[in-house]
C-alpha cells in the first residue's frame, strides 16, 4: 500500500474512531511498518508477530483516546511498539534469535491476516539487506534501551530526528544526544 499524507490519515482516523471496522485501512497501511521495526528491534520473528499484533490491538482498544497534537497517527504506532519491546525485554522474555530458514524449515507458519510467505519473504529481504544485522543486533541489544529505541528509530526505520523525539516523548537535543552516545558505544563495543 502507498504511503498516505497526513489529511489522509487523519480522515481515516477519524473513520475508524466512528467505525472500528475502518481501523483495518489503517492496520493494512501500516502493518507492514511496525512489523518490519519490530523485527528489528527482537531479532525474533514469533516475537515481532506477537508484539505487532499487541501494537494494534491496543492502538484499536485506545483509538479513542487519540488526538491530533503533535504526534502523527503512525508515530503514535511505533510509540506503542516501542512500549510493547521494551515490555518484552523486561520479561525476559529475549531468546538467541532463530534464523528465518530455521523456523521455516521447522514448519514455522505465522498466524496473521497477510499471506504468511509473502510476510517470511518480505522479512528475510529486509534482514538481507542489513548483511550485518545479526551482528550489530547483538551489539545493539547489549545497549540500554534509551539507545536501543534511538538507533532502530533513525537508522533502520530512517525516522528523523524530529519524528523520534515525538514517538518517545523526548526533545530534538536530547534525541540527538542519545544517538551520538549509542554510536560511541556500539563503536567502542567493536
Amino acid at each position: 500500500m502507498a504511503n498516505i499524507d497526513l489529511s489522509e490519515e487523519k480522515e481515516l482516523v477519524r473513520q475508524a474512531q466512528k467505525a472500528p471496522v475502518a481501523f483495518a485501512k489503517l492496520y493494512d497501511q501500516y502493518y507492514p511498518q511496525i512489523f518490519g521495526y519490530v523485527l528489528r528491534r527482537t531479532a525474533n520473528l514469533e516475537a515481532a508477530q506477537d508484539i505487532t499484533s499487541e501494537t494494534f490491538l491496543k492502538a484499536l482498544r485506545k483509538l479513542w483516546q487519540f488526538r491530533w497534537r503533535n504526534i502523527s497517527f503512525s508515530s503514535w504506532l511505533y510509540k506503542i511498539a516501542t512500549n510493547e519491546i521494551n515490555q518484552y525485554f523486561r520479561k525476559a522474555e529475549y531468546k538467541k534469535s532463530v534464523s528465518l530458514e530455521e523456523l521455516q524449515e521447522q514448519g514455522f507458519e505465522p498466524i496473521s491476516s497477510h499471506n504468511p510467505e509473502s510476510e517470511l519473504i518480505e522479512a528475510q529481504e529486509k534482514l538481507k539487506q542489513h548483511q550485518d544485522f545479526l551482528e550489530i543486533q547483538e551489539k545493539i541489544v547489549r545497549l540500554p534501551a534509551k539507545y536501543q529505541e534511538v538507533i532502530a528509530l533513525r537508522f533502520f526505520e530512517q525516522k528523523q530526528i524530529k519524528e523520534i523525539a515525538e514517538i518517545l516523548g523526548k526533545k530534538e537535543g536530547t534525541i540527538k544526544s542519545l544517538l551520538h552516545r549509542a554510536v560511541e558505544k556500539l563503536r567502542e563495543a567493536d
